[in-house]
């Protein structure tokens, strides 16, 4: 039986091997940090420089994002679209970052992979606000990071985190609440047994 996680963490020991575009799981090793059941798209890994992702499944309550454009002064209000925000990572948590479908790019974008971009200027968000900008988006607030080889540890050494492929309905769906358990059964592991093993390490 063939195990994605496997073949997804051969990606990142080959030279040059990269896992950017890939979600990060969090396992049990993680319950008593921040990071606890987590799901993270990796926006840029490169083997030997280190890796920034995005936190996708925290929701984050306050500000609202009616709220938020109004604290930048972006029109209309009411705007003609909204985002969920989410708390992003614990570093520059004053800082928004929208990971969006790469239909639309904008002066501060960086395209992550052919299906996804990042942008970090206020562009998205005064299109999205008229209603228009790209089909699927989120707004995070802050982000995560690591340096050069300190991600491959926290996976190789000390099973922090588990590899999954990223889908739409995984990185842009609305119920932040399902994202570890459908970013586990995308990689055949049930969270029960997961907790089980680590239980008994």
């Amino acid at each position: 039986m063939a195990f994605p996680h496997v073949s997804l963490l051969e990606r990142s020991v080959r030279p040059g091997g990269t896992l950017t575009g890939l979600l990060l799981v969090a396992t049990p090793a993680l319950s008593v940090t921040p990071f606890d059941r987590s799901v993270i798209y990796l926006c840029a890994h490169a083997s030997g420089e280190g890796a920034m992702g995005l936190v996708i499944n925290r929701r984050l309550p306050k500000p609202g994002f009616e709220d938020l454009l109004e604290q930048l002064e972006i029109p209309p209000a009411p705007p003609l679209r909204r985002l969920g925000l989410c708390a992003g990572g614990p570093l520059e948590e004053a800082r928004g970052f929208v990971l969006h479908s790469s239909d639309w790019k904008g002066e501060g974008s960086m395209p992550v992979t052919g299906a996804a971009t990042l942008t970090a200027s206020l562009d998205v968000l005064r299109e999205i606000a008229e209603g228009g900008g790209p089909r699927d988006a989120l707004l995070a607030m802050g982000h995560a990071s690591w340096e050069a080889g300190q991600l491959e540890e926290e996976i190789f050494q000390h099973d922090a985190w588990l590899l999954a492929p990223a889908s739409r309905e995984i990185v842009f769906g609305h119920d932040h609440a399902a994202k570890w358990r459908q970013a586990l059964a995308s990689i055949n592991i049930d969270p029960i047994r997961l907790t089980g093993r680590a239980g008994h390490a």
